[in-house]
């Protein structure tokens, strides 16, 4: 269960094959110590009005200062669309009616035909946000007031969140929105962890939310009963039993707390009594979909009538149920380390979410992508609920783990639900013992434009593949990553090569979580030559990366002799991006 225990399981994996390429010791002349590497900062701070865009909505975009000699460059996937000079603090522009697609807005100072970047922003044209998630988290529902939440929100649309889980808002499981004797909601109640929860601030951020086309997702499990009470209408003939005598409820324990009562997922009447108590919550809040929740593996569990159950199967048939009751609606369920993840997304789902526990491995990470990308046939892409420096109780993020994971799951089509009042550490979400460093704070605003700026070439499909790829200057390998190199991640997309590179030279593990935050930041590189084998002709080559330039594109020069093109990279940090157009 995401948001109360960890729940370990084993599940066999296959990952990519490892392609050596050649090393050599005279690359250290490339190195840059982490001190040396290349700064960027955004001079201008160049914002736009909303989380994404609907194919022919208008985009308003601001700036805090106009520089002069600035021009504004629109460009796709490394291409420029228009440029117009920058003349005013606030514009706007309507990007062309082409559904599902990413862009990058440049700020250009031109002096003496040099050019700097001077600020950038991804934007996001795609009429379902689910084609793209970029999940974030809400977790405080109390005394928020107006300003708070437009403060909150406005910081997750700068980072592109287009949905937003809202989590433990409800008052009990078997009862998310409590009514009074008139049938209307109540004004306020406690949620598990006795903590306050306002009617009127889970209201007052769903309207904003939807004023920035943000989506929201209200949190609870499909099964299980909190508390149940006479008069609640709940029946024990819907649990589910660890011995087929009803000796033992399968239970969820909380400690002091009491303990969650689970039920059958396929139990008919079940899913009636919810989808009740879910009708009250449709009827007098504008949620856009519900996020579900489940416990892992029971082990094995039995109905009220003493049969077996295959929990994993009965995901299937309370999705296909409840997918029937609310066509309209957005649905996610969370598969538990890979539980039931076969079946879930075989179900109709929305997206993929899988919460990662027993996987700690950075090659673990884009494997649950492959994974997910497998069984739903390319169909869904992948959040991955992944809780950094989980051991620690104080102080600050550690910057390179959080930057190194976020690198490979955004290279491997996925996002990260990290981003909410604060950045999540535990499954308790509401936990909030660790902060941001400013380091940490502007790189992620450049990595989630990245994400969004080329989601095309990230998430939109295409098949990877193991090139081969050298270098004089660097050590290189294919994926999964190993000590002292930069590992490639390679992918064809129709008339394009993409290879991502990511970073593991000078890190202390490959260990993604990062527990105790030892994680060090990797040696950067400036200027190195890398070798590709293709036997396509290449018309056009050009590098982008989130820690160069504020992720815009530049255009590289090449040579192609025989089966192979020679570039000159020009900067790797954590993470940079090589496209190859034939």
């Amino acid at each position: 269960m995401k948001n109360r225990i960890r729940i370990h399981t084993a599940i066999i994996v296959a990952s990519l094959g490892i392609v050596s390429c050649n090393n050599d010791d005279d690359f250290i002349s490339h190195r840059q110590e982490p001190s040396q590497s290349i700064p960027f900062q955004e001079v201008l701070q160049l914002k736009k009005d909303k989380a994404k865009y609907s194919p022919g909505e208008e985009v308003v975009f601001t700036v805090n200062a106009v520089h002069p000699s600035t021009s504004i460059r629109y460009k796709y996937l490394g291409k420029t669309l228009n440029e117009e000079p920058l003349g005013s603090n606030s514009w706007t522009w309507t990007p062309p009616s082409d559904d599902f697609k990413g862009y990058m807005v440049e700020l250009v100072k031109k002096t003496n035909g040099d050019e700097t970047i001077l600020g950038t922003v991804a934007v996001d044209v795609s009429s379902d946000w689910t084609k793209f998630p970029r999940y974030g988290f809400l977790s405080e529902f109390g005394n928020v007031n107006s300003s708070q939440r437009s403060d909150i929100l406005n910081n997750l649309k700068d980072h592109h969140i287009n949905g937003i889980q809202y989590y433990d808002w409800l008052a009990k499981h078997h009862i998310p929105l409590p009514l009074d004797n008139t049938g209307n909601p109540e004004s306020s109640w406690l949620d598990l962890f006795n903590r306050e929860v306002k009617l009127e601030t889970v209201k007052g951020y769903i309207d904003k939310g939807h004023q920035l086309n943000m989506s929201s997702m209200f949190y609870n499990l499909l099964f299980g009963a909190w508390n149940p009470e006479d008069g609640d209408g709940f029946s024990n003939q819907w649990l589910l039993y660890n011995d087929q005598y009803r000796n033992s409820i399968n239970k969820h324990d909380l400690g002091g707390l009491g303990a969650i009562l689970v039920t059958d997922p396929a139990n008919n009447a079940w899913q009636d009594y919810i989808f009740n108590k879910t009708d009250d919550v449709y009827n007098n809040l504008d949620f856009d979909g519900w996020h579900l929740d489940q416990l892992g593996d029971r082990g094995t569990i039995y109905d009220y009538n003493g049969y077996q159950v295959n929990l994993e199967n009965s995901y299937n048939d309370f999705m296909e149920a409840v997918t029937e009751r609310y066509p309209n609606k957005k649905h996610a369920l969370n598969a538990v380390d890979q539980f039931g993840q076969n079946q879930i997304l075989k179900a109709p789902v929305d997206f993929a979410y899988t919460e990662v526990w027993s996987r700690e491995q950075y090659s673990d990470l884009a494997q649950v992508i492959l994974e997910n990308n497998q069984i739903s046939e390319n169909q869904y892409n992948t959040v991955l609920a992944a809780y950094m420096n989980y051991d620690s109780s104080e102080g600050a993020f550690n910057t390179p783990s959080v930057l190194l994971a976020d690198a490979v799951i955004f290279a491997f089509g996925g996002s990260h639900l990290e981003l909410g009042e604060h950045m999540l550490s535990r499954e308790y979400f509401p936990y909030n013992n660790l902060y941001m460093e400013d380091k940490l704070k502007a790189s992620l605003l450049e990595y989630y434009d990245f994400m969004v700026a080329y989601e095309n070439l990230l998430r939109d499909g295409g098949d990877f593949i193991i090139p081969t790829i050298s270098s004089s200057s660097i050590g290189v390998n294919n994926w999964p990553p190993t000590f002292g190199n930069a590992s490639a991640v390679s992918k064809q997309l129709d008339d394009k090569m993409v290879i991502q590179l990511l970073n593991f030279d000078g890190v202390s593990s490959l260990n993604w979580r990062d527990n105790n935050k030892t994680q060090t930041k990797p040696n950067s590189f400036e200027g190195f030559d890398l070798k590709i084998n293709t036997n396509a002709p290449v018309s056009k080559i050009w590098f982008a990366s989130p820690d160069y330039k504020g992720g815009s594109s530049q255009e590289l020069e090449f040579e192609q002799t025989d089966n192979a093109i020679t570039i000159t990279v020009p900067y790797l940090e954590y993470w940079s991006m090589i496209v190859i157009e034939n």
